[in-house]
């Protein structure tokens, strides 16, 4: 909100260099801000009272949008890549799965694995929990577990990620 649309009654005013003014009503504000031809803007609006800048309202935008796109650099975007096992994997294929989790691992990604059940495997979910257990044990060089194997519905699933 800036200028007019302030409805406060009252209001705590920060000056254009970043000096404290007091609280005082809207009208004052907006008086002062026009003398120094520029406007008041509400940079905080639940604090009690609200707190209003006097500052050029285009230069105040065109500043959080920099402080923005600042922070978007610094993010670090982790992707989820799934590894998919079944319960009858033979350790080839395995150690084939465990390489590829290695290297997204490696790249800074989450690991899903899921062990996907099928027909009869349904009946024999519990013996295959150490499958799973084996992956993570064999990758805990570079991983660790960031949620224990689970079992939801036909599939028991587990998260690694890097170690720090």
């Amino acid at each position: 909100m800036i200028n007019e649309q302030i409805r406060d009654k009252e209001v705590r005013v920060i000056g254009e260099n970043g000096e404290q003014l007091g609280v005082m009503t809207p009208a004052e504000a907006m008086q002062l801000a026009k003398d120094a031809n520029v406007d008041l803007v509400k940079i905080v609006p639940a604090a009690a009272p609200p707190v209003c800048k006097i500052v050029d309202y285009g230069k105040y935008k065109y500043e959080l949008a920099r402080k923005d796109k600042e922070a978007k650099k610094k993010q670090k975007v982790i992707d989820l890549k799934e590894v998919r096992l079944s319960p009858n994997i033979e350790e080839n294929d395995l150690n084939t799965k465990m390489n590829a989790a290695r290297k997204f691992l490696e790249k800074g990604n989450k690991v899903k694995v899921t062990l996907r059940f099928r027909g009869r495997e349904m009946a024999h979910m519990d013996q295959s929990r150490h499958i799973l257990t084996d992956f993570a044990e064999k990758l805990s060089d570079i991983a660790v577990i960031d949620k224990a194997p689970k079992l939801e519905g036909r599939s028991m699933m587990m998260f690694l990620s890097e170690k720090k």
